[in-house]
C-alpha cells in the first residue's frame, strides 16, 4: 500500500513579505499572551535562575557605587586631602584637594566610562554580555592596584580614568542582560535592582571611610580602595558558568543556542511554559525590527522610529545628574561644608544610603501598581520641592539649620532610590528596542556620563570653600534643572508598564504620543489574524 509523502516544511518568507513573521505568529502570540496573564509568583517559580544569574551581573555595579561615592567622600577625611591636597591659604593646619582636581578626579572616572561604554557597546553585540563583563572583570582587577598605591593626585586621576574603563562596560551589560533574560513581569524587578547595588556600593564606601576617617596615616585612604577587590573575583568565577542572553542568539541566528540558554534560564516542568514559544516570540520580534529598519549600527539608533526612542532613553538617564542626585554622593563633603562634624557627616550619610536601598526595595511594589511614568513625574516633583526648601534653610546660620538639612537630603535620598533612581533602570532598558538596546543604553549611558561631567564640575566650584564657596546654597542651582527635567517628562515620556517588547515596537511605529501610550489598544499579531477574527 502506498504510503502518502510526508508533507514539505514551509518555505522561509521571501524578502518581499510585509510580514516575515507569519510564520511564527501563532506560537508567538501564544508566548505573549502567556507573557500578559504570568503573575509575579509565577515568574519567580518559572524563571529562578535567571533571577540569580541578573543578579549576580547586576553587582558588578557595586563597585562603580562603592568607588564615586567613596571619592566624593573621602574629600571630607583629613588623610587624603593631606596626601593629594594643598594647604589652604586661610588656615595653615588645614590640606584641600581643589576644586580643579577634584574635577579632574570625578570626570577622569566618567572619562574612562565613556571609553568603557563604547568598548561595550562593540563587544558585546559581537561576543555577547558575558564575554564582555569577564573581561571587564579582569581589567578591573588590575586596575585597583593603580588607585591603592597612586603616588600623587596626577596618577590616581589616570587610576580612575582606567577603572572607569570595565565601569563604563559593566552600565552596558548590567541593564541590557536583566531586560532580556527575564519575562515582562520580572522585568521591573530585575532592572531597578540595578539602582540597588549602586546604593550598596554607596552605603559601603560610606562605612568603610567612617571606619577609617580617625585614621592619620596613608591607610585612612588605601584600605578604601583596597576593599574594591573584595567584588570582582567571585563575580568573575561565578559569571564563568552563567548563560548567554537568548535574545542575543536569536539576533545572531543561533536559534539552538538560544533555546538551549532559556531552558538554562527557566525551570523544568513548570505549566503552562512552552520554550519553543517563547523562542517564536523572540524571532517575531526580532524579525518586526528588521522589517522597520534592518540597521544595528550606532548610527541606526539616530534614523526613523529609533531616533525617537534614543532621545527618551538618553534624556531619561540625563534627568537622573540634573535631578540633584549629586548632592547625594556629596552628602558627607556637603555637610562638612556646612558646618557639620566629619564624622557625624559619616553616620548620617551611612543612614541616608540605608534608607536608599529601603526606597529601592519600596519602588518595586510603587510600579507594579502605578506605572513608571508617573512614578519617575512624581519623583521629579517632590524632589525640586526639597531642593528649594534645603537652599532656603543655608541662610540659617546655626546647628538647627545644618541638622535640618541633613535630615532634608536623607529624605531626598528616599524619594530618589523610591522613585527615579530604580525607575530610570527600567525605562532604559524597556524603551529602547531589543536590536539596538547594547547601543541605546551605551548612548544613554555615554550622555549620562558627560552630563556628570559639567554637573562634578559644577558641584566642586559650588561647594568648595577654594572655589565659589555656595554651601548649602547650591541646591537653588540644582532645583531649576530639576523642574526643567519634570517638565520634560510630562511631555515626552511613555508609559511602558505592561507592555511586550513586540507591543512597545509597533506602539512606537504607529507613533503614539507619550501621554497615549498606556491607554492605546495594540495587537502586534494582528495581521496574522484572518478577517473573521
Amino acid at each position: 500500500m502506498a504510503t502518502k509523502p510526508p508533507p514539505s516544511p514551509p518555505s522561509p518568507p521571501s524578502p518581499s513579505d510585509p510580514y516575515p513573521t507569519d510564520h511564527l505568529s501563532p506560537a508567538a502570540a501564544q508566548a505573549n499572551t502567556s507573557e500578559h496573564t504570568m503573575t509575579l509568583l509565577t515568574a519567580i517559580k518559572l524563571y529562578p535562575k535567571a533571577i540569580a544569574w541578573s543578579v549576580l551581573v547586576s553587582s558588578t555595579l557595586i563597585m562603580e557605587g562603592y568607588d564615586l561615592a567613596l571619592l566624593s567622600n573621602l574629600y571630607a577625611s583629613p588623610a587624603f586631602n593631606k596626601k593629594y591636597g594643598n594647604l589652604i591659604s586661610s588656615d595653615p593646619e588645614k590640606y584641600a584637594v581643589s576644586a580643579a582636581w577634584q574635577s579632574a578626579l570625578s570626570n577622569g572616572a566618567r572619562a574612562g566610562e565613556i571609553l568603557g561604554l563604547i568598548l561595550a557597546g562593540w563587544t558585546s553585540d559581537a561576543y555577547g554580555y558575558k564575554v564582555t563583563t569577564l573581561g571587564s572583570l579582569g581589567l578591573m582587577i588590575m586596575f585597583i592596584f593603580v588607585l591603592v598605591f597612586a603616588p600623587d593626585v596626577k596618577v590616581l586621576v589616570v587610576g580612575e580614568v582606567l577603572c572607569g574603563i570595565p565601569w563604563g562596560a559593566f552600565q552596558s551589560v548590567s541593564a541590557a542582560y536583566a531586560s532580556e533574560v527575564s519575562p515582562t513581569a520580572l522585568r521591573p524587578y530585575l532592572t531597578t535592582f540595578i539602582n540597588m547595588c549602586w546604593v550598596i556600593g554607596q552605603f559601603f564606601a560610606v562605612a568603610v571611610n567612617k571606619g577609617s576617617v580617625g585614621r592619620d596615616d596613608e591607610w585612612a585612604y588605601r584600605i578604601p580602595f583596597m576593599v574594591q577587590w573584595v567584588w570582582p573575583v567571585p563575580i568573575l568565577v561565578g559569571l564563568i558558568f552563567a548563560p548567554e542572553s537568548p535574545w542575543w542568539y536569536v539576533r545572531h541566528d543561533k536559534v539552538d543556542k538560544a533555546k538551549q540558554s532559556l531552558l538554562r534560564l527557566t525551570s523544568r516542568n513548570q505549566p503552562g511554559f512552552n520554550v519553543d514559544e517563547t523562542i517564536a516570540m523572540i524571532q517575531h520580534t526580532n524579525e518586526m525590527e528588521k522589517r522597520v529598519k534592518e540597521g544595528v549600527r550606532f548610527r541606526d539608533c539616530f534614523r526613523g522610529i529609533d531616533l525617537r526612542r534614543t532621545e527618551i532613553v538618553v534624556l531619561v538617564w540625563v534627568a537622573q545628574t540634573l535631578s540633584g542626585s549629586n548632592l547625594m554622593g556629596y552628602f558627607s563633603y556637603f555637610m562638612v561644608q556646612a558646618g557639620m562634624d566629619p564624622s557625624n557627616s559619616f553616620s548620617l550619610s551611612m543612614g541616608q544610603y540605608a534608607l536608599g536601598i529601603v526606597g529601592t526595595a519600596g519602588s518595586w511594589f510603587l510600579m507594579s501598581r502605578v506605572g513608571r511614568r508617573r512614578v519617575h513625574f512624581a519623583g521629579l516633583v517632590t524632589q525640586f520641592i526639597l531642593l528649594v526648601t534645603v537652599g532656603c534653610l543655608s541662610f540659617g546660620k546655626n546647628s538647627a539649620s545644618v541638622w535640618a538639612i541633613g535630615a532634608l537630603l536623607i529624605i531626598f535620598t528616599f524619594v530618589y532610590d523610591f522613585t527615579i533612581g530604580p525607575v530610570t533602570y527600567c525605562l532604559i532598558s524597556e524603551l529602547s528596542s531589543t536590536r539596538l538596546k547594547a547601543k541605546t543604553i551605551v548612548l544613554a549611558r555615554a550622555a549620562y556620563n558627560a552630563s556628570n561631567i559639567f554637573v562634578n564640575v559644577m558641584t566642586n566650584y559650588q561647594l568648595s570653600s577654594t572655589a565659589w564657596n555656595w554651601g548649602a546654597r547650591t541646591a537653588f542651582f540644582w532645583a531649576g534643572t530639576c523642574l526643567l527635567s519634570a517638565v520634560w517628562v510630562f511631555f515626552r515620556l511613555p508609559e511602558p508598564k505592561g507592555r511586550t517588547y513586540a507591543e512597545l515596537d509597533l506602539l512606537f511605529e504607529k507613533k503614539i504620543g507619550a501621554r497615549r501610550f498606556a491607554s492605546t489598544d495594540i495587537d502586534p499579531f494582528e495581521h496574522s489574524k484572518s478577517p473573521s477574527t
